[in-house]
């Protein structure tokens, strides 16, 4: 790499280093260090090819997914984090958008690989799903009921997330007409 490409792909790595290490914790299940590697060792491979990508963007998050579905596929065991002590739970302040993100982030990490890699890339990415079958590798509808079981599991195992998405200072989704007496 000649001075300018690598003075052009430092300038990238700088500016979009944040967004690219926040998808990955996202991907990785919330593991803050397996994020750190995954986007590392994207970077890596984009830095050889650096001279030859015209959107950089695009391309660093697909190198991103399937660096992702290789670490899947290779079915490695799940790291659990050991803690002294057990989380304190929100106190309805104005963190619940942290709350909210904590929340979610342990939530993903007790779904497959797979099943948040689908959530991810639906939701977070926001792309349709045959953009999604087209990066996994496999068919739209094997896309569709895996998120559709992902989000059905996701509900299972994170019941508060609906609690906080209906709180005090959200509308709940029942919405039946409710009677008045003059």
């Amino acid at each position: 790499m000649d001075a300018e490409a690598e003075e052009e792909f430092r300038e990238f790595v700088e500016a979009r280093s944040p967004e690219l290490l926040r998808l990955a914790v996202l991907l990785s299940g919330g593991d803050r260090h397996a994020a750190e590697d995954l986007l590392q060792s994207a970077l890596i491979k984009v830095a050889a090819r650096w001279h030859r990508i015209e959107d950089p963007e695009p391309y660093v998050r697909q190198v991103l997914y399937r660096q992702q579905i290789g670490r899947w596929r290779l079915r490695w065991r799940q790291r659990e984090v050991t803690v002294a002590a057990p989380p304190e739970r929100g106190t309805g302040d104005a963190s619940g958008g942290t709350e909210l993100r904590v929340l979610m982030r342990a939530a993903l990490s007790r779904l497959t690989p797979r099943q948040r890699t689908v959530l991810v890339l639906r939701y977070f990415e926001d792309l349709p799903e045959t953009e999604v079958a087209r990066l996994l590798g496999c068919s739209v509808g094997t896309v569709r009921s895996t998120t559709h079981r992902s989000l059905a599991k996701l509900r299972g195992i994170a019941p508060e997330l609906e609690a906080l998405r209906t709180g005090p200072d959200r509308p709940t989704s029942d919405l039946r007409p409710v009677e008045v007496a003059p």
